[in-house]
């Protein structure tokens, strides 16, 4: 399926996200209306300290509604995304049925809030790995202004990165949440320079729209409390704030339609480099607790650090004419393979 076809056919997570981010807008709305009028009872300096505290509100009700609801339903969205990459159709009541997922692939909202913790950390320090190469060329004339600029669209395109690792999570439902995302984030290390050259150019794209619509939208705003006489700095507040709702809801389903789509391409047919594991794991702590999670939902040894403790290194053996099946899960591998590209046993 094209990221076209998934966001046409995933809409209703948009309007979910869509009511969540009105619900943000509509009690900043209000706390607003409140605050200042209270303000107004005390003069020019309530208005200031009303409009302080208004400011720290709309924060804590962004944070309260997004950061679990808002969450869960990105969630629930991404676990819609996988299957239908897997099986090349959207689920009926979608909704419910990637509520559903959620809830069956992580039995409490803190198992769900634990890994994508731990994965969008170590996405970010192995990225920060790879930069410190890239900082050898500082030496070039004009190389650092150039550097900043691609580590600005970088920093920005991490946080669709790791929704993808995560999604790696419904893709193989089959393992345990943390092993799954362990191999979701190898995968993007295989892969990064594909994921990032198509999320740079993403959001290249995605950072013009949003200026666009926040000026669209600061002009109906700003006039609106031009006629109140309420302040100017509060109206590009708001138009922040409804723009950030439209970025949410609709933006942000796209990007991550696109972000799925091209790492969906790769992953399948990623052969995971299992002493790869190790390496990732002396870059990232985070990486590192979460491939511990992973061996400790399996003990069976499915990574490379857990065969390589209990099975003796032997020379690789000379590439079959045909492929090696394993003879614990049944998956085909590439002739000479050592360990088993899906549940990492030896061969």
């Amino acid at each position: 399926m094209t990221a076209k076809q998934l966001f046409n056919q995933t809409r209703p997570f948009c309007m979910a996200k869509l009511a969540l981010g009105g619900a943000t807008v509509l009690l900043s709305v209000i706390l607003f209306a409140i605050l200042m009028g209270i303000g107004w009872l005390f003069g020019d300096g309530g208005m200031v300290v009303t409009f302080i505290i208004w400011i720290g509100g709309t924060g804590v009700i962004r944070l309260a509604l997004m950061h679990y609801a808002g969450y869960l339903v990105k969630a629930g969205h991404i676990a819609v995304i996988a299957e239908a990459m897997k099986t090349g159709q959207v689920p009926a009541n979608q909704v419910n049925y990637g509520k559903q997922l959620v809830t069956e692939r992580f039995a409490t909202s803190n198992i769900y809030f634990a890994v994508d913790k731990l994965v969008t950390g170590a996405v970010k320090q192995i990225q920060n790995g790879i930069d410190k190469l890239g900082n050898k060329l500082d030496f070039i004339p004009g190389m650092e202004a150039v550097s900043g600029i691609a580590k600005f669209f970088v920093s920005i395109s991490l946080g669709y990165i790791d929704e993808c690792c995560f999604g790696w999570t419904f893709y193989n439902p089959q393992q345990g949440a943390f092993k799954s995302a362990a191999d979701g984030v190898v995968i993007y290390a295989q892969n990064w320079k594909t994921l990032l050259k198509d999320a740079a150019k993403t959001m290249a794209k995605t950072i013009g729209l949003m200026v666009v619509m926040t000026l669209v939208i600061f002009i109906p705003v700003g006039l609106l409390f031009k006629i109140f006489k309420w302040s100017g700095f509060a109206a590009f507040l708001l138009a922040l704030l409804i723009a950030w709702v439209v970025k949410f809801a609709f933006l942000d389903s796209y990007i991550i339609c696109q972000m799925m789509v091209s790492y969906m391409q790769v992953a399948p047919n990623t052969v995971i480099t299992f002493d790869l594991y190790s390496k990732l794991c002396g870059i990232s702590s985070k990486f590192k607790e979460l491939f511990q999670k992973g061996q400790a939902e399996d003990p069976q040894p499915a990574y490379a650090g857990a065969a390589a403790a209990s099975v003796p290194v032997t020379p690789a053996a000379e590439p079959a004419a045909k492929p090696v099946f394993c003879g614990q899960c049944g998956t085909k591998n590439e002739p000479g393979t050592r360990f088993c590209g899906n549940c990492g046993a030896p061969m």
